[in-house]
């Protein structure tokens, strides 16, 4: 084995086979430590990892290594999302099965996965898509059914014509499918839902109780939750007794100033309000225009809104006033009553429709000085207002739905933007809805002995029409529970986001054959310590996993309220200016990158190459550098081995002093303990040691400041060599004991500190240094604090408030002594000259500012 460069095919396959033998990263259950939860979003398996995907495990794995390293007891699971469309999508083209696609793009990946080296407890694997899995979500859904939280019924639903099903509406981007970009359509359509509106509040309020999740994410959880709080209150439709039109608005101080209201196309009153044949045809063709558009599309700021005007108008309860009744794209029916009074003069929204149809602009709130913009939506006196005016915005708010209520014409209200959960999805390649339709019983569900409710293999797939499974009818057939007599099957499937809401809690007891998962070892490991994965979950998954947890938890499976504590949502993987995907044709594949550079190279380069919260832009010139420092590193220890203690027997003096570092609370035990270097190269080196070791802790426990810690690292190494060629054995000198002491001790600690991101070569270079124990059996090394005190600080000297120099000075220096090193400095001299000195101000180790006047 060549030394001159880290042979890193050899050594990764050693150390992999090394950790799977020792089951290295097997954990149970111990009372008696402190647990660490880390976990990555478990992938999909689409057939190949790539090089943006490796990113995510790279930092999981540098974390559960970390904290092993720091005394935790470390669950760090790994398995399958592994229902979806792309598996029927396969089939399709393909002529595979989606149960043989995805079983053997499983194994594939997860060879990929032990080539990287990533530390998981292979043990705990789970994959979705084995009815072991999914019997138990259909469980859930059957309790969810009894409590009222699973429901059906018929509503107007994004639908997919390529995919053909059905899709959330944060599944929806510009109007397309998230999936293969096909134009969305709206259809009427049955379903299935869970009342996630029922934990609004719930999950609003926990948002603030998240300190460990990205400002952003939680920003973007409330924003989809979207909390409202005002009034509603009817609009009587003038003319037509009895008849009326419920709005919601969030100020009613501002009803004065309504000039118009609106109903959203699809809104049930829309047919009895318009009685025309004539306006009745423009109102179709209206409709169908609008719903050609996506629910984004409508509401987007940036574009006209379209509106038709009827006939009939509404009265202002507020005045009196009769008032005209539009029709318009942007407002929906599945917010709010579907309904909106219209306020022209505070709504931006309102100002550019009333400008567009010449409907009149009431201001309702003072504008301040100098206000030349259009809608005004701030603080202020209100006018043109009735009895509200010269109230403050807020008093005006209270007093106008107290007004409305003691009259009996509105009451006060909270809405939401958040909608319920549409699982219902018309496709096979998902859990089966545990449901029957029997003719004699009707809706009935599946009786818990009889699941789970598997999916048939003999299905044709033809991506036409509905469910296949509706066409199976050995799966259709069924008995009912009930009354056994005939029933039909639901043909619907659930929405993977089902599989994903649960699994983290399921790998806590991945075996456990009685119940979802053990309470007793969730009780131990949940929450999940630290969740990564990327921000565009920032809605879909994670709120649903939350809702999801909340629900398990009031059916009493587990006692937490919240299933992740901290969230990193890592940035992607740049290449040629757009992600890494292998749609684009951009993908550096993982294989490759291991092949050419090895394992460690290429997480080197992806936790090096920029902060994880922020994209990252492949480059080649940069993996070749990480290559060149590990073998740099490589090369360094081997040379030195006899001298570092790994190949020839140490000198009696290099024992003691490597002993002494070795005994409990040394460097190499655990701790760091002081270590009497006899000279100020010694003293100034092992400080460095020493401060990388606290850059490097705080780098990677508080700040996640990943590549500021190989910064750091790096530049120990670059001490290292600089050390080694400056002491007098590195000059040809005879044996130093204190250069062999701190060698030692600065190689040991940069292989630790180094460990977590390169592990195969560390753990190599470690067992080469003498240890049969793994690297990562050690302890993390902690500072010094003795190490870390300074004998000497540099001292800015400036004249009449400017710098003109810097002096090298003892800490302890006295300020006289300090004072006139700064005006004997010839840097400083020429700057006091015949000046005369007022004063010398001295700022203890850190300025010295000399005062002076002509």
């Amino acid at each position: 084995m060549s030394d001159d460069r880290y042979p890193f095919r050899e050594i990764e396959t050693k150390w992999q086979r090394i950790w799977e033998d020792t089951k290295q990263f097997r954990v149970r259950e111990d009372p008696g430590r402190s647990k660490y939860y880390c976990l990555e979003m478990f992938p999909y398996p689409s057939g190949r990892i790539h090089m943006g995907h490796v990113r995510v495990y790279a930092i999981g794995d540098l974390l559960a290594r970390f904290k092993w390293m720091r005394g935790y007891n470390v669950l760090h699971p790994m398995g399958w999302d592994a229902f979806g469309l792309p598996a029927e999508n396969a089939a399709i083209e393909h002529g595979v099965h989606p149960v043989i696609w995805t079983y053997e793009n499983i194994d594939y990946m997860r060879s990929q996965l032990m080539k990287m080296g990533i530390s998981y407890d292979w043990d705990r694997e789970v994959t979705t898509c084995d009815p072991a899995y999914y019997r138990w979500e259909q469980l859930i859904f059957i309790k969810m059914l009894q409590r009222g939280l699973a429901y059906r019924k018929r509503s107007t639903v994004n639908w997919c014509p390529s995919c053909q099903t059905v899709l959330a509406n944060e599944q929806v981007e510009d109007g397309r499918c998230w999936r293969c970009d096909s134009e969305v359509t709206p259809r009427e359509i049955d379903g299935w839902f869970f009342k996630i509106t029922s934990y609004a509040e719930e999950l609003l309020e926990w948002c603030d109780r998240l300190p460990g999740w990205p400002e952003r994410v939680l920003t973007m959880q409330r924003n989809w939750i979207g909390k409202s709080e005002g009034a509603e209150f009817d609009l009587p439709v003038a003319g037509a007794s009895g008849l009326a039109i419920r709005v919601f608005t969030t100020r009613p101080d501002t009803a004065f100033g309504m000039t118009y209201a609106v109903l959203a196309p699809e809104h049930p009153l829309v047919d009895r309000v318009v009685t025309n044949p004539d306006e009745r045809a423009a109102v179709a063709q209206f409709r169908a225009e609008v719903a050609r558009q996506s629910e984004i599309e409508r509401t987007a700021v940036d574009r006209p809104k379209r509106g038709l005007r009827l006939s009939a108008q509404v009265v202002n309860p507020f005045n009196g006033a009769a008032i005209p009744l539009f029709l318009a794209d942007y407002v929906l029916m599945g917010y709010g009553t579907g309904a909106i009074m219209a306020v022209p003069g505070e709504d931006e929204r309102d100002w550019e429709f009333a400008e567009q149809h010449g409907l009149p602009i009431i201001e309702t709130v003072k504008r301040p000085d100098g206000w030349t913009g259009k809608a005004y939506s701030g603080e202020g006196v209100k006018i043109n207002s009735g009895f509200l005016d010269g109230l403050t915005v807020a008093a005006a708010k209270r007093q106008a739905i107290d007004w409305l209520v003691s009259r009996g014409l509105g009451t006060a209200k909270i809405n939401y933007r958040l909608r319920d959960w549409g699982i219902s999805r018309q496709r096979y390649w998902g859990a089966p809805i545990p449901v029957l339709y029997c003719d004699a019983c009707g809706m009935v569900p599946e009786a818990e002995e009889n699941l789970p409710v598997a999916l048939p293999r003999d299905v044709q797939l033809s991506g036409k029409g509905g469910s296949p499974l509706a066409n199976v009818a050995s799966f259709v057939n069924a008995t009912c529970p009930r009354c056994g007599g005939p029933a039909r099957r639901e043909t619907d499937t659930m929405d993977t986001f089902v599989e994903s809401s649960w699994y983290f809690l399921r790998y806590c007891s991945p075996r456990y054959e009685t119940g979802m998962f053990e309470q007793s070892a969730a009780d131990y490991w949940m929450p999940v310590d630290q969740y990564i994965g990327g921000i565009e979950h920032a809605v879909l998954h994670l709120l649903y996993a939350r809702f999801y947890t909340k629900v398990l938890r009031d059916l009493g499976l587990t006692k937490i309220d919240e299933p992740f504590m901290a969230l990193l949502s890592q940035g992607m993987v740049i290449k040629d200016g757009a992600k890494m995907s292998k749609s684009k044709g951009n993908v550096v594949s993982d294989d490759f990158v291991r092949e050419k550079y090895g394992a460690d190279t290429g997480r080197l380069f992806e936790l090096f190459a920029a902060p994880p919260e922020k994209d990252l832009e492949w480059n080649d010139q940069g993996i070749e550098g990480a290559s060149r420092f590990l073998n740099r590193v490589w090369r360094f220890v081997l040379t030195h081995l006899n001298e570092l203690g790994g190949g020839e027997a140490l000198s009696k003096a290099q024992v003691e002093t490597v002993t002494a570092l070795e005994r409990p609370g040394g460097a190499l035990g655990g701790g760091v303990s002081p270590h009497p270097s006899s000279t100020d190269g010694g003293r100034a080196f092992r400080r460095v040691i020493h401060e990388t070791i606290r850059r490097v802790t705080d780098d990677i426990e508080r700040e996640f400041h990943f590549n500021t810690a190989i910064a750091a690292i790096m530049e120990l190494f670059n001490a290292l060599q600089a050390y080694e060629q400056a002491s007098p054995e590195g000059r040809g000198a005879g044996p130093d004991p204190e250069r062999t002491a701190l060698l030692r001790e600065a190689t040991e600690t940069l292989l630790l500190l180094l460990g977590p991101f390169c592990p195969h070569v560390t753990e190599e270079l470690w067992s080469r240094l003498g240890h049969s124990e793994s690297l990562f059996r050690q302890r993390w090394p902690e500072a010094d604090p003795a190490a870390l005190q300074k004998t000497e600080v540099t001292v800015v000297v400036q004249v009449d408030g400017k710098v003109r120099g810097r002096l090298l000075v003892d800490v302890d220096a006295a300020d006289d002594r300090i004072r006139q090193l700064a005006l004997d400095d010839d840097r400083v001299k020429p700057w006091v000259g015949q000046r005369r000195v007022e004063k010398i101000v001295v700022v203890p180790n850190r300025l010295v500012n000399i005062v002076t006047r002509a």
